[in-house]
């Protein structure tokens, strides 16, 4: 297990606010509910784990002079009933929203920020080199219009827990082997709220929030790449109780070109010409993003030769002036028969060169057509 304190980023003497900063950024970048990476949900329980400790004092305190076998024999003292780490995480997976693990003292009460959400976008291929805005629809939650997100019906208002008298919180004594510890916990009648609707809104059932479709335009910009992921602000879930709206994460995935092959900024692709074309030069035309081009086929042009269009290939993101360039293989066809015509014209090409001295006096085909010369 790595030291709680390299799990946050955080020096030994970070204060409890740096604590829950480090926390609350190691945790939206880890989610498994945003980040798809193998091992991203282990890396979001261990973060979990080390704030749990460390935003204990007492925990904390055990943690610095002893390490790990301070806490028990989990990595944690034995909580009893506390449910340990599933509730924890159970609660945590279901989104961003809600207050992080703080060894069960964690207040709800209050605004509280609505989900981040993910939504999976394909693009084509030339969409992604050149850029598009694009509407897309996603289903997420909006503040109520009826009770504007209260929860209760219109002329009505939340009253205060009976439970906890408003505080959000019940607390509970628990025993273990370090001693008697006072367990805070969400109050399970409000959840936290410290408030209880008894006449809830008929449109969104006590809720304050509501699920809809929407439509959103987004802009792609030019030179994304399968796994670019799109940040929109404020397009998540909503926030409860007044609290601000999650952000929308778009990711990405850009469809295969039937002849382009995109490596980083530059683009791959073949061209098949002739034996002749390859010999004599030609301007021939090739596919790119732009569009048909022009490309030079220079005399004595080899098999597997390289040729380079530059600045046909993929924009730099966030710098579309900056263009990579398009990478052509040049493959050289060999006729598979050949007419008599073209047989007799090769048959003289070839005796021209052995007459030149140019030929490989080892080659059957040579020796035979200087043989005839002579």
């Amino acid at each position: 297990m790595a030291d709680y304190y390299d799990l946050l980023g955080v020096s030994r003497d970070a204060d409890s606010d740096t604590l829950k900063r480090a926390y609350r950024r190691m945790a939206r970048q880890y989610h498994p509910d945003i980040n798809k990476d193998p091992g991203a949900e282990d890396r979001f329980k261990e973060i979990g784990r080390a704030y749990e400790v460390l935003g204990d004092p007492q925990n904390r305190a055990r943690y610095d002079q002893f390490g790990e076998a301070g806490l028990g024999g989990g990595g944690m003292p034995d909580m009893g009933d506390m449910g340990g780490f599933a509730d924890l995480f159970e609660t945590f997976f279901s989104g961003f929203g809600g207050a992080g693990p703080t060894g069960g003292r964690a207040q709800r009460r209050g605004p509280q920020q609505g989900d981040d959400l993910r939504y999976d976008l394909t693009i084509e291929f030339k969409q992604a080199v050149f850029g598009q805005e694009r509407e897309i629809k996603i289903p997420h939650l909006e503040t109520c219009d009826n009770c504007r997100g209260t929860g209760s019906k219109a002329g009505s208002s939340p009253s205060t827990c009976t439970t906890c008298s408003g505080a959000g919180q019940v607390r509970r004594a628990t025993r273990t082997p370090f001693g008697s510890f006072t367990q805070v916990a969400e109050c399970p009648s409000c959840s936290g709220t410290g408030q209880v609707i008894s006449d809830p809104c008929s449109s969104c059932s006590g809720q304050g929030v509501k699920q809809v479709r929407k439509k959103l335009r987004i802009n792609i910009p030019a030179g994304v790449d399968t796994g670019t992921r799109l940040r929109v602000t404020g397009e998540g879930n909503a926030g409860l109780r007044g609290g601000p709206s999650g952000d929308l994460y778009v990711f990405l995935k850009v469809k295969n070109h039937p002849k382009l092959k995109r490596d980083g900024l530059t683009i791959h692709t073949e061209v098949d010409v002739s034996y002749l074309q390859a010999i004599l030069g030609d301007l021939i035309q090739v596919e790119t993003v732009d569009g048909p081009t022009d490309l030079e086929i220079p005399i004595g042009t080899q098999p597997n030769s390289i040729l380079i269009l530059e600045n046909k290939g993929i924009p730099k993101l966030g710098n579309p002036v900056a263009r990579g360039n398009q990478s052509i293989l040049i493959n050289v066809s060999l006729p598979k028969r050949l007419t008599d015509d073209e047989r007799i014209l090769l048959e003289k090409l070839a005796a021209h060169h052995s007459a030149k001295g140019t030929q490989n006096h080892n080659s059957g085909l040579f020796s035979r057509l200087f043989g005839q010369d002579g």
